[in-house]
């Protein structure tokens, strides 16, 4: 469980990751070595998984966004390790669901143009069969965060 300190803590590391550990400390009221200890210790419990930069997708050429619903009459456990390790091979597929309902899986997939999508389209189908792909593409991102919400968490007594 995570106390309040802590929850402070991964909202400052999810707006900005690169700040340091002496303000982080300062911008929660903790000293510098026991704010790292705590990161350390959320880093060790898998509650912070990774650290990243992200980009800007006009600046890197990946300005066009795909969701890509799948569906399919194949339903095994050896068909969805198959179709996700393909999956896997796309590194425009930056993200990668498997759904409840009518549609199977979904798909994120960031291309620079159009063109782009439909290469990608083709090398899809030709490495595994699926059965429908209906594609609808974004016309202007309205929001967009990295950030999970916080107020979920159980409050417990700070440490």
């Amino acid at each position: 469980m995570l106390d309040r300190l802590d929850r402070r803590i991964l909202q400052i590391l999810q707006e900005d990751a690169t700040m340091p550990v002496a303000e982080i400390g300062r911008r929660v009221g903790l000293s510098t070595t026991p704010c790292w200890r705590r990161i350390q210790k959320m880093e060790e419990e898998g509650v912070i998984t990774g650290r990243v930069v992200l980009l800007d997708p006009e600046k890197v050429n990946a300005k066009v966004t795909a969701f890509v619903a799948v569906t399919t009459t194949e339903h095994s456990a050896e068909w969805l390790k198959r179709f996700a390790d393909v999956i896997r091979d796309f590194p425009e597929v930056v993200e990668f669901y498997r759904m409840a309902g009518q549609v199977d899986y979904l798909l994120r997939v960031v291309v620079p143009d159009i063109d782009s999508y439909d290469s990608f389209y083709k090398r899809l189908i030709a490495r595994i069969e699926v059965g429908d792909i209906s594609t609808t593409f974004a016309m202007e991102q309205i929001k967009y965060t990295t950030a999970l919400p916080l107020n979920y968490l159980p409050e417990k007594e700070t440490r």
